[in-house]
């Protein structure tokens, strides 16, 4: 199994992580925050151009979970359990939030927590996870 890409990102008081493998592409971090996510730039996160609060707020609302942060003063609450629910999204992905276990096909299982986005138009390059294809696709469900 390969190893998952994690990016953090830090300022004085807070740190982003980002999945990217996680992200669904939904965009809600740059219609929200243009002036710190811009995705043709590198780095791509520009964390000083919005207040902490702001950061946090935005994460928030982030709808995969590939973005999460913790403050710097404390450490990151990874084993969070979550209750679950499940959303779908129109023409877009079934999102599961919460800690689950995930069996793959190939036997081995893996634990998600916060928001898993799972794919519903069969196209997506990483089942049984969204990748954003839908957009390209024109997925309607």
């Amino acid at each position: 199994m390969a190893k998952e890409i994690i990016k953090e990102y830090k300022n004085g008081d807070l740190t982003i992580v980002w999945k990217p493998s996680s992200c669904i592409h939904a965009a809600e971090c740059v219609k929200a925050l243009p002036n710190v996510y811009n995705p043709k730039a590198k780095p791509w996160i520009a964390m000083e151009n919005a207040s902490t609060e702001e950061l946090i707020a935005q994460i928030k609302k982030c709808p995969s979970g590939a973005l999460s942060s913790y403050m710097n003063n404390e450490k990151p609450q990874e084993n969070d359990i979550m209750e679950t629910k499940v959303d779908v999204l129109e023409n877009g992905p079934l999102l599961v939030h919460g800690t689950i276990q995930v069996k793959n096909s190939n036997g081995l299982i893996e634990e998600k927590q916060k928001v898993t986005a799972f794919c519903r138009c069969g196209a997506s390059e990483n089942k049984p996870y969204c990748d954003g294809v839908h957009k390209k696709i024109d997925f309607k469900g």
